[in-house]
């Protein structure tokens, strides 16, 4: 999909939000704002074209996560995901043999609109989908003297469930997988790399109502 197709519709679901849920959390004894914090592993499903020849390798990395929550009303929330995430990247059976490509650092903040099945059980399933975009940013080039990659937005789904220790504290698991395409530039043109990291996200931490 196109990025102005992207970003259209980014922009039309965050207007239709204030429109579409109306606060209830006055008649209600919790507050709109729930935290979660979570250790996760990242697990790029990458696919790539190597000009070169070859294709791409993302080794998966372990990072916190921090996520701030909004409900709208008993059932519907948004969460702001945010994390911070060190790659190492190889270019394999290429027509100069493995390149190391060198390590980047990601931010990929994401922000999911959720349904909330049981907001008042002990058990807290959810499901939720939105959008993310992806920041490239420091880290080295490894065999190469430059390596570029183009930020963009992907898409986003999770999955995931709060077991509620009391009223505010619970212990929270959550998947999530992300659509992530970037364009890679190698020694400033010389080769070129279109990759889709698609990476498969595994957490578990704490979540705090307030």
């Amino acid at each position: 999909m196109k990025k102005t197709a992207i970003l259209a519709l980014a922009s039309a679901c965050l207007m239709a939000v204030p429109a579409v849920f109306t606060p209830v959390h006055a008649q209600d004894s919790d507050s709109p704002w729930l935290i979660r914090l979570r250790g996760i592993n990242v697990t790029p499903d990458e696919s790539s074209t190597v000009s070169a020849g070859g294709f791409a390798d993302v080794d998966n990395t372990f990072v916190p996560e921090l996520d701030i929550t909004y409900f709208w009303n008993k059932h519907w929330s948004t969460e702001l995901i945010l994390a911070v995430a060190k790659h190492n990247v190889m270019a394999r059976n290429t027509a100069l043999g493995d390149l190391d490509l060198g390590s980047k650092w990601l931010l990929p903040p994401t922000l999911t609109l959720q349904y909330n099945f049981a907001p008042d059980g002990q058990v807290r399933p959810y499901l939720g989908a939105g959008l993310n975009y992806t920041v490239f940013f420091s880290g080295n080039n490894g065999d190469l003297d430059s390596v570029k990659y183009e930020d963009g937005f992907g898409f986003a789904v999770q999955a995931g469930a709060d077991f509620m220790i009391d009223d505010h504290w619970g212990v929270n698991i959550d998947v999530k997988r992300l659509w992530l395409n970037t364009d890679v530039t190698l020694n400033n043109g010389l080769a070129t790399a279109d990759v889709d990291l698609n990476p498969w996200i595994l957490g578990a931490g704490l979540s705090y109502r307030f």
